[in-house]
Parts: C-alpha cells; structure tokens; sequence
C-alpha cells in the first residue's frame, strides 16, 4: 500500500512502535530491520520527523512501516544512521538520498569525498561559468529526439566558442558552414582555466548521464581554396539502436 508524502491512512503507527523498539521498514519494495533510537539519531532530519512521537509514515499488509520511495540506497543510509560508516560506492546515489531525507552529517560528509568534492566544487563551479549551458544540454536532447524518427542516428551541430575573442569570428564560422546545414548549438564564451575538451568531456556526461548514447568529433566544414578554417565545430551523434 503506497502513501504520497507520507501521510497517514487512519492506521495508528505510533500505537505500533510504543509496543517494540525495533522497526521492520518496506522502503519501496526493498525490506530492513532497525531500532527506534536509529532512525531518530539525526533529529532535523526528515527520517526522525517521520518516525516521531506522531509517524508520518503508513503501513504495508504486514504491518510494516512503508515509505513510497525507491530504496536501492537506503541500505547505505541506515548504514550510517548505525555506525557513521560512508559508502564506498554509489556516492552520487546516496548523496541524492541524503539530501531527500536531510541527513545534514550524511550530506557534509559526502561532499567531502574525492567523488563529490571534484563534481561540486570543480565542475560544477566551472560550468555555472558557462552561458546556458543547462539549458543548452536539453535544447540538444530535445532536437535529438525530434530527429530520431525512422533513423539510427541524429547528428547535431555544437559550435564551442571558448573566449570573448573567439565569439567574435562567430558570424563568419556559422557562414562557413555547408549550405543546408541547421544552424549551431552554441556553447560559451567562459571565464576559467578548463579548456574546450574539458567542456565537450562535460556535455557527453551530463548527456550520458541521462541514458542515452552519445560520440562527439570534429567537425571540419567544407571549404574552398581561399576561404578560412574554423576549429569551433563538432559533431554529436545520438545512437538510438
């Protein structure tokens, strides 16, 4: 029996934990045995809000304190609430949890791992530093999808534009494009040390990230004898089978 938000249902769970200090909990379909004074070891987090005085949480046909919510990586979290012991893998996973049932200590610790550390504090603070780049990310996703009808593949134009200057050779980049070309998806100009590779490795992250399939290469526009060279363009491709 599932419960959005946790609310109860009329069953009266308090009457079942004053009874015994151990807890049998379905989170999600995944089962785990703890006690009380675990569950409350944080005591503004939202695990000990839902197992107070009053519960806010419903329960299961066997009597279970169920919480409506995936629990691939709770385990991880009980973990924790026992013995103050991080996982050692999953991180980004268990810090998604953590930060959903506010386990302030759990959230502190995690962002202190190498994992997290570099993903927070390098990554992140480098691509807040580029234009749209969230928004850029779904643009190439939605036109993707757009694309895949009836095909294996669908190719999109990224333009990487890394400084202030090369932003100004951007007209005449776009007009040497082959004709019929669409135009470019464009990233930057930005104000940090990683380089153009740098941003195209994050792009096929955050897009793998997602599910889906993805190449970057350059991509070369056809030129003639005299006319100039521009190395901003690449290729992503989206495999769909």
């Amino acid at each position: 029996m599932s419960l959005p938000d946790y609310k109860s249902t009329g069953r009266q769970p308090s009457s079942v934990l004053s009874r015994s200090p151990v807890v049998q909990l379905n989170v999600g379909g995944h089962l785990f045995s703890t006690t009380l004074s675990t569950l409350r070891r944080h005591p503004d987090s939202k695990v000990a809000e839902l197992f107070g005085s009053q519960p806010k949480v419903s329960t299961d046909a066997q009597g279970r304190f169920f919480i409506d919510r995936d629990g691939s990586h709770f385990g991880a979290v009980l973990e924790f609430l026992r013995s103050e012991k991080l996982p050692t893998e999953n991180i980004q996973e268990v810090y998604t949890e953590a930060v959903h049932y506010n386990i302030k200590e759990l959230i502190k610790r995690l962002e202190e791992t190498p994992e997290l550390f570099g993903e927070l504090v390098g990554r992140q603070q480098f691509l807040s530093r580029v234009p749209h780049y969230k928004e850029n990310i779904e643009v190439l996703i939605r036109i993707a999808r757009a694309e895949a009808v009836a095909a294996r593949r669908s190719t999109i134009l990224i333009c990487v534009m890394r400084t202030e200057d090369d932003l100004g050779f951007y007209d005449n980049a776009v007009n040497s494009l082959e004709a019929g070309t669409e135009s470019a998806v464009t990233f930057g100009p930005w104000k940090a040390d990683p380089s153009v590779r740098d941003l195209l490795d994050c792009v096929k992250m955050d897009i793998a990230r997602r599910g889906y399939n993805i190449s970057i290469e350059a991509h070369a526009p056809e030129r003639s004898f005299l006319s100039k060279s521009y190395d901003f363009f690449y290729k992503l491709t989206f495999t769909w089978w």
